[in-house]
């Protein structure tokens, strides 16, 4: 089994389009949503939820008012603010147990946070697992680690191919948890001058990590300066470029509909995608025989 990690430097780069039309293409696959702080993969797939899990991590203060003596030293010390008239604040409560340690009175207990939720859904394209991170809620990094390891259960137990990954935008916490141990990483940019500078943060953490990557150009002809720009950067170090996918309406009109490009156009935005799954399969090969 093989895992693809679709990443961008930025957000907004049509990383989750192109995911659910590689959804479409592949075949004996697992599909996961590493974007846990903002899943949306599931609006376009459609699953139906077959398994809830609570995802607990981190803890928070909790003040016991009856052994409380309002002595004022929790609130005085907290540097977080999060404790006012002897009631902790769990948005702004850092878990780091020091009004813990220096309760005279032993009223303070630090208690288990329910992080969020993570999901095993089913889909017409096969089993998807995704995730959704509570309101205010940090570890997102622990939450996608959690979403990878039942990923891959599923294809080991299925005895599946691949696990394709929509992950995170940035270079963060997170997108380290979803792209380590990863066989290929797939940089969706744009050729504009955030893309640019994105693309090569997040070409450096792929190689920081030792994961090979290959870089999709998502509205490759809004600016044919900066996508000479972003080809020219590739060639010198050595990266491919694994599609050109051109601007087209027909893929707000695809998602307006609920389905993948691929299934609903075949024009020059469908040959694209589906050159960069045949690429993905063959990088994806090479690595296998190394």
């Amino acid at each position: 089994m093989k895992e693809v990690v679709i990443l961008s430097g930025k957000g907004g780069t049509g990383k989750t389009s192109i995911v659910g039309s590689l959804a479409a293409l592949a075949e004996s696959k697992v599909l996961s949503d590493c974007d846990v702080d903002a899943a949306d993969l599931h609006l376009l797939l459609k699953p139906s939820r077959k398994r809830d899990t609570e995802f607990w991590s981190g803890k928070l203060a909790h003040i016991d008012r009856d052994k409380c003596t309002e002595c004022g030293l929790c609130q005085d010390l907290c540097r977080f603010d999060a404790i006012r008239d002897y009631t902790v604040d769990a948005t702004a409560c850092e878990g780091c147990g020091f009004c813990f340690q220096v309760c005279p009175a032993e009223a303070i207990t630090m208690e288990e946070n329910l992080a969020g939720h993570w999901f095993v859904s089913e889909t017409k394209y096969g089993p998807l697992v995704h995730a959704r991170l509570g309101i205010a809620q940090e570890n997102s990094g622990k939450l996608v680690a959690r979403v990878r390891k039942e990923a891959r259960h599923l294809a080991e137990t299925q005895g599946l191919d691949y696990i394709i990954s929509d992950g995170p935008p940035g270079i963060g916490c997170p997108v380290i948890s979803s792209l380590s141990g990863a066989n290929l990483a797939i940089l969706v940019t744009e050729p504009t001058l955030s893309g640019i500078h994105d693309l090569v943060r997040v070409l450096g953490v792929c190689r920081h990590f030792g994961v090979p990557a290959a870089v999709c150009i998502n509205k490759c002809d809004l600016n044919e300066e900066n996508r000479r720009r972003i080809e020219d950067y590739c060639s010198s170090e050595g990266v491919a470029v694994a599609a050109r996918i051109p601007f087209d309406n027909i893929v707000t009109e695809a998602l307006t509909h609920g389905v993948p490009v691929v299934e609903y156009s075949q024009g020059r935005v469908t040959q694209e995608i589906e050159k960069l799954w045949y690429s993905i399969s063959r990088m994806l090969e090479q690595e296998g025989k190394r």
